[in-house]
């Protein structure tokens, strides 16, 4: 039996537009998007001679074939032709669910490059990221990671410079939004104002982090906002303690800040904490 280790690291979208709704019943994106230090912790142990199984230590989690890790181990081995007997994943849970911040996706997209690795690296990076979309639609930039323009659903990816150095605090409010039905108000909603992506490209090729905060943009961010209130007063709280950006990421709920000082990031979670556990200070990966 061997164990393998890898991190899955949590995603932020620095814009996100939604271009219309294809033949598939997917909608087109267009969003440049950052990992971040928050992380999973992911181990799995090949050749078990057991059935599969998954673990995790947050309860909330499916621990079957419902899970993206499961998906991946699955669809890694069936593509290679590999035969792991027996296979056990554990997960240690930080990335909260429900946030926009691509836990589940970051799962899998580390169980596929733990894999790959143990095989003997077969797949370049860039080819594990066309078989992560077959998981889910942010498993292709999971598995890259970095700064990149994401298009198409997701899989379309282009690797962008580092951005600039910074802090992130992010913070989850304790209500989720269901992706599908935001899809739908989407839908139904003229769409204000949509993310400048050539002047977001251009800030981070700049270097130049101010330009990057004045550049943040998620169209889902007012429709997600017109129905929790909350929202608005957390970015009031970044606003007033130091951000120079904020935004939500996804579809939602965790709302991130930009800020340039790790003492503004100290003070504004301080701030938080008492009303909103989940709060977290990050750097870009």
């Amino acid at each position: 039996m061997t164990t393998l280790y890898e991190y899955a690291f949590a995603k932020l979208n620095l814009t996100l537009d939604v271009l219309g709704k294809r033949d598939d019943g997917y909608h087109d994106l267009k969003s440049v998007m950052q990992t971040i230090s928050i992380r999973d912790d992911i181990e799995i142990d090949i050749g078990t001679g057991q059935p599969w199984c998954l673990k995790c230590d947050k309860e909330d989690i499916p621990t079957d074939e419902r899970n993206l890790a499961w998906k991946a181990a699955k669809v890694y081995l069936d593509a290679m032709g590999k035969d792991a007997d027996g296979l056990e994943i554990r997960i240690t849970k930080r990335i909260p669910s429900g946030a926009g911040m691509g836990g589940g996706s970051a799962d899998a997209a580390a169980v596929l490059r733990a894999l790959n690795r143990h095989y003997g690296d077969p797949l370049s990076i860039y080819a594990l990221a066309e078989l992560g979309a077959r998981v889910g639609s942010d498993v292709p930039f999971c598995t890259i990671g970095g700064t990149a323009m994401a298009e198409g659903r997701g899989e379309r990816l282009r690797k962008l410079p580092d951005m600039p150095d910074c802090f992130f605090v992010v913070c989850k409010p304790e209500f989720s939004v269901s992706t599908p039905e935001l899809y739908r108000k989407l839908d139904e909603t003229a769409i204000a104002k949509r993310p400048d992506n050539t002047a977001m490209e251009s800030a981070i090729l700049a270097g130049d982090i101010e330009k990057v905060s004045q550049n943040l943009i998620n169209v889902f961010d007012p429709v997600v906002t017109a129905d929790h209130l909350e929202l608005n007063y957390i970015k009031s709280i970044f606003n007033a303690y130091g951000s120079i950006g904020q935004q939500m990421t996804g579809s939602g709920s965790a709302v991130f800040a930009i800020v340039t000082e790790f003492e503004f990031a100290a003070v504004i979670c301080n701030m938080l904490k008492g009303n909103y556990p989940q709060v977290f200070i990050a750097k870009p990966v």
